[in-house]
C-alpha cells in the first residue's frame, strides 16, 4: 500500500475509490480459512498453536471491562469490522481483556501461540506486556502514544503529539505568526509538549515567548493568562491539552487581554466534537490526521454496531489493514516479520498514510484544521508523500 495516496485533497468520488482500494489491497492475496471475531465477553478460548492450519494468530489486548471499556470495545469492534471488510480469512484474532489484569491477559495470549500483540491501550500497560513478550520474541503494536515505551519491538500506532505540535506551529509561522506562547497540561503529556513546542518553534524560525502550565480549570487558566499577558507581543498561543481544557482556557486568555492571539491546538482536539459548538474556539487551528476516510469508516461502523465510533477506534481498523498487508509474506506458525513494519513507503489506512521507524515511533501525514461553527475545516491538506 503506497503512502503516496492522498487522503485529503482528492474529490469525494476519488476518496471513496481509495477506501475501496484499501480493502482490496489488504485482502487480495490472503488464504481461505476461519477468523475469530473479538466479542469482549468472557474469557477467550484457549488456542492450540498449529502452523499447519494456515492461520496467523494475533492477540488483541484491550480493556473491554473496567473504566476504559468503552474505548477498548470500540477498538475491538473496529478490528472486527476490518476483518469483515477486507475478507481476511487467514488471521485468527482473539481479544484478551486487560481490564481484569494485564499480566494475566498477556500470559494467556503468549500461551495460546499468538505471534503478534495488538495493544494494549495505555503506555504503562505496554511496559507490563513487554516484560513477557520480549523473552517470547513476540512484537507489540500498541495503540498508545507514550513515546517512552517505544523501541525494542514495541511500535506505537497512536498519534504522537510532537508531530501535531510541529505541524501546526510550522503552518502558523508560514502564515505570519512568529511570536509563540504555550499553555500545557500539568502532567506528563504537558511536560513532553513543552519540549516538543520548544523544538518546533525553533525549527520554524519563530520566537518562543513563554510556556505556562495549567490544570485545565478556569482559575488555573486565568492565572496562566495573566502571566502571559504581562510578557506582551504574543502572536499565537498553543494549548497542549484536551478540548475541554481549551474551552476553559480560551475565554481566560481573551478576558485577560490576549484578544487577538491566534489559538493553536494539538490532535487531542480532533476527538472532541464539542469544540465545534463553542463560539470562543472558532478560528482556532490544530493539526491532526485527516477525517475524510474516517467519515466513510464511521458510516460503516454505525451500520454494523448501531452507534457512532469513538475517534480512536480507527486505530483498530488500521491495525488490521497493516497486519493483512504484512500477512502476504508471513508464513503461518513463524515469527512475525518485524522488518516489514519499517518499509519506508509506509502504509495507508483510515487515518491516512503512516510509517514506522526503527525506534518504534510513527510518522504520519497531518493536515491543519480550523474550528468553525459546527465543523472542522481543512485549511492545509496533508502532504501526499513522506519526506525522504
Amino acid at each position: 500500500m503506497s503512502a503516496t495516496i492522498a487522503a485529503t485533497s482528492a474529490r469525494p468520488q476519488a476518496l471513496a475509490g481509495q477506501f475501496k482500494k484499501l480493502l482490496i489491497l489488504a485482502s487480495v492475496t490472503l488464504l481461505a480459512a476461519c477468523s475469530t471475531i473479538p466479542n469482549g465477553k468472557g474469557p477467550p478460548p484457549v488456542v492450540t498453536a498449529d502452523p499447519m492450519d494456515g492461520m496467523h494468530r494475533v492477540a488483541l489486548l484491550l480493556p473491554v471491562t473496567g473504566p476504559d471499556a468503552d474505548v477498548g470495545q470500540a477498538i475491538a469492534n473496529a478490528t472486527a469490522l476490518a476483518l469483515t471488510d477486507t475478507k481476511v480469512t487467514n488471521i485468527r484474532m482473539i481479544t484478551y481483556d486487560t481490564g481484569t489484569g494485564v499480566a494475566a491477559a498477556t500470559k494467556r495470549a503468549i500461551a495460546d501461540g499468538n505471534k503478534l500483540i495488538l495493544g494494549p491501550l495505555r503506555g504503562n500497560d505496554v511496559v507490563e506486556v513487554a516484560a513477557q513478550t520480549k523473552p517470547a520474541g513476540v512484537p507489540i503494536i500498541s495503540f498508545s502514544n507514550d513515546i517512552g515505551v517505544a523501541g525494542q519491538n514495541v511500535f506505537l500506532l497512536g498519534h504522537l503529539p510532537n508531530q501535531s505540535i510541529e505541524r501546526v506551529v510550522r503552518y502558523a509561522q508560514s502564515q505570519g505568526y512568529n511570536r509563540f506562547a504555550g499553555i500545557v497540561s500539568s502532567n506528563v503529556y504537558g511536560q513532553r509538549a513543552q519540549s516538543n513546542m520548544t523544538v518546533a518553534v525553533r525549527a520554524a524560525g519563530g520566537t518562543l515567548v513563554a510556556i505556562q502550565e495549567s490544570n485545565g480549570t478556569a482559575a488555573s487558566a486565568d492565572a496562566a493568562a495573566r502571566r502571559l499577558v504581562q510578557l506582551g507581543g504574543i502572536d499565537a498561543i498553543l494549548i497542549a491539552d484536551s478540548g475541554r481544557a481549551a474551552i476553559a482556557t480560551v475565554p481566560a486568555l481573551r478576558r485577560n487581554g490576549l484578544r487577538t492571539a491566534k489559538i493553536l491546538g494539538t490532535d487531542l482536539w480532533n476527538i472532541d466534537g464539542t469544540l465545534a459548538s463553542n463560539a470562543p474556539m472558532y478560528g482556532a487551528w490544530f493539526a491532526s490526521v485527516s477525517d475524510t476516510l474516517f467519515t466513510q469508516y464511521a458510516a460503516k461502523y454505525r451500520a454494523r454496531f448501531g452507534k457512532a465510533p469513538l475517534r480512536l477506534s480507527s486505530l483498530g481498523y488500521d491495525s488490521v489493514l497493516l497486519v493483512a498487508r504484512v500477512a502476504r509474506d508471513w508464513r503461518p506458525g513463524t515469527r512475525f516479520p518485524v522488518g516489514q513494519l519499517t518499509d519506508p513507503q509506509g502504509f495507508i489506512g483510515v487515518d491516512g498514510a503512516f510509517r514506522f521507524n526503527a525506534n518504534g515511533l510513527t510518522d504520519r501525514m497531518l493536515e491543519v484544521q480550523e474550528i468553525e461553527a459546527g465543523k472542522f475545516v481543512t485549511i492545509s491538506p496533508a502532504p501526499t508523500q513522506f519526506a525522504k
